[in-house]
């Protein structure tokens, strides 16, 4: 394994409590690396290591028929890395832009700020505070912004109920009492209970069918923790609220998911919550901490609707610290914790020089479906129950710890036997996907149910699991 890809996986195998001797069982090819002063594509090798590695004990303490005696675990880089931009090729069409046009990087005052307007109530925040009308005018935002201290403006956004991250430096952020608090939180934190073994049990031919997860996250860490479950074979039910979109992402991460939407704020809602997760095995969410308690669905209601359940969430800042409780997304953390700041100053560039993938997001969406399957062997072998949380913050921490210039040249570029052959016919149009990046042995990895658009699916698990 290449000497950092096998430091990072390491760090991340042992912060889910996996046994180190399994870590031989890993395999990492491909040369190359995507640019920056961090390492990307280790990064990105060493999180989906730590995934495959727990789906591959999953299989081993479920007693499922033995496996040759060289059976590995092994994980392409260079595809690894091109997963953690895209996996769809569109053929004939295009996806709706990703961003807002107020989403980008800002010159204030006295420093730079990113603003993060994709979602309605998140733009409408930052024009009220800016005294705009629609922040579509790049000129006008520009000259709204100028007279604003960076820090001020960062303050009064989030205030109002929005998204923004001033530009600090590693030095600021370390010093800064979110930086502090971050540090000091483990990069998965685990709470396990006893509780009754469920009659859910992996299968030979499909690790993960049968298994039912209920999927309240969005872009774009959990999302991709949850597309990995599908592609493992889970049921994957993802639940949103009737007005939330995220066109721009949503037929690259609902690949083998049903999508359904759910009012919890109504009553009817929440008692449908409550008969799903009644049901459910796994319970992946990504509300802000005590979301869910303020709509009655609180740790102990979850855990008394479904004893034995494997409940992971994440949040953006962490889950202690003055920011506890901000909204955030990777570019805002990576602004916050001085990664768009060294990429600058590395770069030798005049302006906010981010990673070259949203590397946080999906980083920290492997390690959480690797706190899934950890949590389902724990359950199998002990009897426990099993809550894990995790932070984008905090998977920015351990890549801040690796910084430095990277040696090799770019990865090759991709080429036709990277795509699956046959095409996925999405709502919107067929389109390729990218082969998994990673191989487990006995362990197949594929998808049966094709992209689809938020809301197109009943409120309901189906009655028979997802094909063998």
């Amino acid at each position: 394994m290449y000497p950092r890809t096998h430091a990072l996986a390491a760090r991340m195998w042992r912060a889910l409590d996996g046994d180190a001797q399994r870590l031989r069982r890993v395999r990492v090819a491909g040369a190359g690396d995507l640019p920056g002063c961090f390492p990307v594509s280790d990064f990105a090798a060493a999180a989906i290591a730590a995934a495959a590695l727990a789906a591959d004990e999953l299989r081993s303490c479920a007693g499922l028929p033995a496996r040759p005696a060289n059976a590995t675990v092994h994980v392409d880089r260079r595809l690894a890395a091109a997963w953690f931009a895209s996996t769809l090729q569109p053929l004939g069409w295009a996806p709706p832009p990703l961003r807002d046009a107020l989403t980008a990087d800002w010159r204030c005052g006295d420093g730079w700020i990113r603003l993060h307007a994709n979602a309605p109530p998140h733009r409408a925040a930052a024009c009220r505070v800016l005294g705009l009308r629609r922040g579509d005018d790049a000129d006008a935002v520009r000259a709204a912004l100028a007279g604003w201290n960076a820090a001020r403006l960062e303050h009064e956004i989030v205030a109002a109920g929005g998204c923004a991250a001033e530009m600090r430096s590693i030095a600021q952020w370390r010093a800064h009492p979110q930086g502090i608090a971050v540090r000091a939180q483990p990069l998965v934190a685990w709470t396990r209970e006893a509780a009754p073994v469920p009659a859910w049990q992996p299968s030979a031919q499909r690790l993960l069918r049968g298994l039912r997860v209920l999927d309240l996250t969005r872009v774009l860490a959990g999302p991709v923790a949850t597309r990995m479950l599908a592609g493992l074979g889970a049921t994957v039910l993802r639940i949103d609220a009737p007005s939330w979109d995220e066109p721009g992402v949503v037929p690259e991460v609902t690949r083998g998911k049903l999508c359904a939407r759910l009012d919890l704020k109504t009553a009817p809602g929440r008692q449908r919550m409550l008969e799903l997760l009644g049901e459910a095995d796994v319970l992946v969410h990504g509300l802000r901490p005590d979301a869910l308690d303020a709509l009655g669905l609180g740790a102990q209601v979850r855990a008394r609707t479904c004893p034995g359940l494997i409940d992971v969430s994440l949040d953006a800042y962490g889950w202690s610290g003055p920011w506890a409780a901000r909204r955030g997304f990777d570019s805002l953390v990576q602004m916050s914790c001085g990664i768009a700041h060294a990429g600058m100053r590395a770069a030798g560039a005049g302006n906010p020089w981010p990673l070259p993938v949203q590397a946080l997001d999906h980083a920290t969406g492997y390690l959480m479906a690797a706190a899934v399957l950890r949590g389902l062997a724990l359950r199998l072998e002990r009897g426990a129950s099993t809550r894990a949380r995790l932070s984008l913050a905090a998977s920015a921490e351990l890549l801040l710890e690796h910084a430095g210039a990277n040696a090799r040249a770019a990865h090759a570029p991709l080429a036709a036997d990277d795509w699956l052959a046959r095409p996925e016919a999405t709502p919107w149009g067929a389109a390729r996907r990218l082969r998994a990046p990673w191989r487990i042995t006995g362990v197949p990895t594929r998808w049966e149910l094709p992209a689809s658009a938020l809301g197109s699916a009943p409120a309901r698990w189906p009655r028979t699991p997802t094909p063998a």
